[in-house]
């Protein structure tokens, strides 16, 4: 009952105020600069307060739904990976495209979203952003290195959802 009184109560603008407009705009510098050292296509998603029918999804649930959304899975190697930031409930979840995720276990995508949650509750909000940029990136780099052909696929500039 709590989280639904919390979602419900919260203005969309006090949800969004640890990731004002110029860290949105650093992250979107961050996810740039990631794409040119691998093939993967990286979409950054944050999200305020989830409207009455969200609120039954999980965090997990709701970045699958986001991923499909925002079109994640829509790149030719398959090498989307979404970081999905939910604000109300302070939780992050990375969701990996198949050919990502054929190759990196989920427990490596759950270490980056715990260390980004522990940066969130220090109040670090850009750091621990740009920290899971870094550590997405090392992992793309390692399975997706870069090759001739690299189009940026998906747009780099954050979702505000």
């Amino acid at each position: 009952m709590s989280r639904i009184f919390k979602h419900l109560l919260t203005p969309h603008w006090l949800a969004l105020r640890p990731l004002p407009r110029s860290t949105l705009a650093t992250i979107q510098q961050a996810v740039k600069a990631s794409e040119r050292v691998h093939r993967g296509e990286i979409r950054f998603a944050v999200e305020g307060p989830l409207h009455l029918a969200q609120l039954r999804l999980s965090t997990r649930r709701r970045a699958q739904q986001v991923f499909g959304e925002l079109g994640v899975w829509d790149t030719e190697e398959n090498s989307g990976v979404l970081i999905y930031v939910q604000l109300v409930d302070r939780k992050i979840e990375i969701v990996a495209d198949r050919s990502i995720a054929a190759r990196v276990e989920q427990a490596e995508w759950d270490a980056v979203c715990r260390a980004m949650e522990r940066s969130f509750k220090a109040r670090r909000f850009e750091a621990g952003a740009l920290e899971a940029i870094q550590s997405v990136t090392a992992i793309l780099a390692r399975h997706f290195p870069p090759g001739e052909k690299n189009p940026n696929e998906l747009p780099d500039k954050p979702a505000v959802l």
